[in-house]
């Protein structure tokens, strides 16, 4: 007998007069039959509500032999599970053995009786521990998802859980492309009479997709036209290792097959990717080997004409429009004080504060945006600087004249440096395809000339050694047959070197010889571990 529980809170007793006979597998295993079940349906319109184990927030009982929680959602919608507190005693490792709770996202209704775990389920993964260890989000892969909890016969303190279940349509995660054939390809073509954006979505998000896949996602813009693609996110494995040793990948190629330049190479887990292709046409290659299989990736894409095109122009001029009212003092060096610099346009040019090398005037506000494309990024190399500083020992550069220096992080604009004073500042490098400059001139002086940059989009990091490899973003080649000895940098030396950035250095000598690096500099952050 299944019986609905919504509004009633859970209690050893109560649970333990509730049994369901369910003759069940976990991996080979069956699960005791004598199962407790606890039903949560969307049958009768609640959408959402909340669950908890056992006497919560008391320390829940031992010796639960099998306690289900089935949540059941229409034929178009999947189980989404958060857990707002999750405290279950970590005996082993592998969290299946002792207390755990074990998830079924594949539950089906194969056999006679009620949807459920039946002898047709597996896992898909089981958690213990503390809040840390639990996911930010459950899924189902279909309208079915059940937990199971099982506690050992040692007495703890640990306080079980507390979440919430909330039914959504799954139709809200269906890719705009044309999808090929019964694969997981699928095709964007931009077409005048068609939306020019859309979204893409790794195999059953936002559930963890299957493994040993192949997916691909061609692009084709028109040839006034340039793609703009968004991960939003992109969660593969955790951890912070290097893509060459991941089983699970995204790999963007900036063309239209895969031999193709690699724009970027996407695993572990990335918030707010932007890519911008240099062409009309875009390739997304996403491979899945791993054993444990992550949640996969949602992404946004957007056919854009380029600069040359009559709708830029039009941008460009309301832009223009925009900033004529900033007043006598700027409006003269409008057109200096307030640019956006493409690599469409130019690949290096030169940039200084308003009037000069003589002083920039008092009250004066300056925005500079920089847009690159494909593999490059931006770099801005300081040659002059010298702004007006406050007296006193203390340098806050936001209470003196300062040119900060923005980038884009997960997605938002953020920070990256503020410099003030008269020290020249290292060269800077973007960590993707946008960087900006807001320029603050509060007070000015006969003795502020201002600062002069010199800037350029660059496909090799700034590494002006080796040979670089077009199928990694960042990758270059030493081989002994071409030079016996050289130099190796960071990217962006002797400048800061860019965050969320992967590079790797192939060392590659003669049958006989060994490689030798020696260090003559190092300064690199440490993380945990």
């Amino acid at each position: 007998m299944l019986v609905d529980y919504r509004n009633m809170k859970t209690s050893t007793a109560l649970i333990l007069l509730l049994h369901l006979s369910l003759h069940t597998v976990d991996e080979g295993h069956a699960i005791n039959p004598g199962c407790t079940c606890i039903r949560f349906t969307s049958t009768y319109g609640k959408e959402r509500g909340t669950f908890s184990s056992p006497d919560y927030p008391r320390p829940y009982p031992a010796r639960l032999d099998c306690l289900l929680y089935t949540f059941l959602a229409a034929s178009h919608e999947i189980v989404e599970i958060i857990f707002t507190d999750f405290d279950i005693y970590k005996g082993h490792l592998d969290c299946t053995q002792g207390d755990f709770l074990k998830v079924y996202s594949e539950g089906g209704t194969h056999g006679p009786g009620p949807p459920g775990v039946n002898e047709y389920s597996a896992w898909s993964r089981a958690l213990c521990g503390s809040r840390m260890d639990a996911p930010p989000a459950l899924y189902s892969h279909g309208p079915l998802l059940v937990l199971e909890l099982h506690t050992g016969d040692k007495e703890t303190n640990a306080t079980g859980f507390i979440g919430t279940y909330r039914f959504i349509d799954r139709r809200n995660f269906e890719t705009d492309g044309v999808q090929v054939a019964e694969t997981c390809d699928y095709i964007f073509s931009s077409q005048p009479n068609r939306p020019a954006h859309g979204r893409l979505y790794s195999p059953r998000y936002p559930s963890s997709y299957p493994s040993n896949v192949r997916c691909t996602y061609h692009f084709t813009a028109r040839q006034n036209e340039r793609i703009k693609l968004v991960f939003e996110e992109s969660f593969l494995q955790k951890g912070d290792v290097s893509c060459l040793n991941r089983a699970d990948i995204i790999k963007v190629f900036d063309g239209r097959v895969a031999t193709a330049p690699v724009l970027a190479m996407l695993c572990n887990e990335i918030v707010g990717y932007e890519i911008l292709s240099t062409g009309p046409d875009l390739l997304v290659q996403f491979t899945a080997n791993s054993d444990n299989p992550g949640q996969g990736f949602k992404a946004s894409y957007l056919f854009q004409p380029d600069d040359n095109s009559s709708a830029d122009a039009e941008t460009n001029k309301k832009t223009s429009e925009a900033i004529s009212g900033l007043g006598p003092a700027v409006s003269a060096a409008t057109s200096s004080c307030h640019q956006v610099f493409r690599s469409d346009k130019s690949k290096s040019g030169k940039l200084v504060s308003p009037l000069y090398p003589a002083p920039y005037p008092q009250k004066t506000q300056c925005h500079y945006d920089f847009l690159a494309r494909g593999r490059e990024r931006v770099r801005l190399v300081f040659e002059d600087f010298s702004l007006q500083r406050l007296t006193g020992n203390i340098i806050d550069c936001e209470s003196m004249d300062s040119l900060d220096v923005f980038l884009y992080v997960d997605g938002r604009l953020e920070k990256m440096a503020s410099f003030c004073g008269n020290e020249i500042p290292k060269p800077i490098m973007s960590n993707g395809p946008k960087l900006s400059i807001e320029f603050r001139g509060i007070y000015s002086s006969r003795h502020s000339r201002g600062f002069k940059i010199s800037y350029s989009f660059v496909e090799d990091y700034g590494i002006a050694t080796g040979t670089q490899l077009l199928e990694f973003p960042c990758a270059f080649v030493y081989n002994s047959s071409e030079s016996g000895r050289g130099v190796v940098t960071s990217p962006n030396y002797p400048g800061l070197y860019p965050r969320d950035t992967e590079c790797n250095y192939f060392f590659y000598g003669n049958t006989f010889e060994k490689v030798h690096l020696h260090f003559t500099y190092f300064d690199v952050e440490g993380v945990v571990p």
